[in-house]
């Protein structure tokens, strides 16, 4: 059981991310290819992915990045940095901007009492190649178990955020804990639980506690190990069996001929914001191109682009929303 205390003014603090977070569903949709939770929502995805993670010679890559990232009661902080950051480039730098002592720290932690496997010992002493070839293992597995399926994940999570914001703005922030199933997390009298690994109390200390939404979070929530990090609860959504296998790309039919089968994945890709090197990288495709096809979609009226620092970030727009659902009368 975990239990989170509030205090007085800590309610006033709470947050809810604006959508899933990229890391986040990198490391547990990982954890579900090495169990088999959630069977009847999950099998048909697991042997597609890993057909598809075979078929794209990327075996030995997710071998990797489980040696990392095991299915177990622990597992590394610094491969979750975010708090609902869904663009690509800004959870992979994260990740990689992680101070050494932390991934010698946490590392070491992960094979207490066994030799560390050569790969995770050299991300654990910092090597660049090491990181390097962790942020393009992510960004290839996302690219295949992840990416292809973001049209149904961006409709489940948006669901979500709608009932929560919903009952924030009827009850507030009480009426947001409280509107959560009772078997997934429980508020009562200034203090939030739910099922956890083993039994753990965690103290906010006037912290922001920021909720997140995940579709490949399963049976309870997770929350980071770390106390001294921001505070985090990551929780599973509701899903039916069913609601991946009709996840192909190109969503709505003949959405492939009218805007060519590269053009649709990318405007499936962009039901939150994405910069142009994080299209590139979840589709496989050159930033020239990545740019090209956004620009296309952009003078379409189907994307709308916008910068945020130096980085151009790009998402569907209602005319798109509608395409990509099939309403062809718009």
């Amino acid at each position: 059981m975990l239990r989170i205390d509030f205090g007085t003014d800590d309610l006033s603090r709470l947050r809810v991310a604006t959508g899933s977070d990229f890391m986040w569903e990198v490391v547990l949709s990982l954890h579900l290819l090495q169990n088999r939770h959630a069977a009847l929502v999950f099998d048909p995805w697991r042997r597609r992915v890993r057909e598809d993670l075979a078929r794209a010679g990327l075996i030995r890559t997710t071998r990797s990045l489980i040696e990392v990232n095991p299915c177990a009661s622990y597992f590394p902080d610094f491969l979750t940095p975010g708090i609902g950051n869904s663009d690509p480039d800004t959870g992979v730098d994260a990740v990689l901007s992680t101070p050494r002592s932390r991934l010698r720290y946490e590392l070491a932690r992960l094979y207490p009492d066994r030799p560390m496997p050569s790969g995770a010992r050299r991300l654990a002493e910092g090597e660049s190649e090491a990181l390097h070839q962790l942020g393009r293992a992510v960004r290839d597995y996302h690219a295949v178990a992840v990416a292809p399926y973001r049209t149904v994940i961006d409709r489940t999570v948006d669901a979500d955020l709608s009932r929560r914001a919903d009952s924030a703005l009827a009850a507030g922030a009480e009426g947001l804990l409280g509107s959560y199933q009772p078997d997934l997390l429980t508020w009562r009298d200034g203090r939030l639980e739910c099922g956890y690994p083993f039994d753990r109390g965690l103290e906010l200390n006037g912290r922001p506690l920021t909720l997140i939404p995940s579709f490949f979070c399963v049976r309870q929530p997770v929350a980071l190990t770390a106390r001294e990090l921001s505070p985090v609860l990551v929780y599973p959504l509701p899903l039916v069996p069913g609601c991946l296998t009709v996840a192909e790309p190109g969503g709505a039919p003949g959405l492939h001929r009218l805007l060519g089968p590269t053009r649709a994945r990318v405007l499936e890709l962009l039901g939150r914001p994405m910069s142009t090197s994080g299209i590139a990288a979840a589709l496989h495709l050159s930033p020239a191109n990545a740019s090209r096809h956004a620009t296309v979609l952009r003078e379409a009226g189907l994307v709308g682009s916008f910068r945020d620092g130096h980085r151009m970030l790009h998402r569907r727009t209602g005319l798109g929303e509608a395409l990509l659902n099939g309403n062809w009368g718009v």
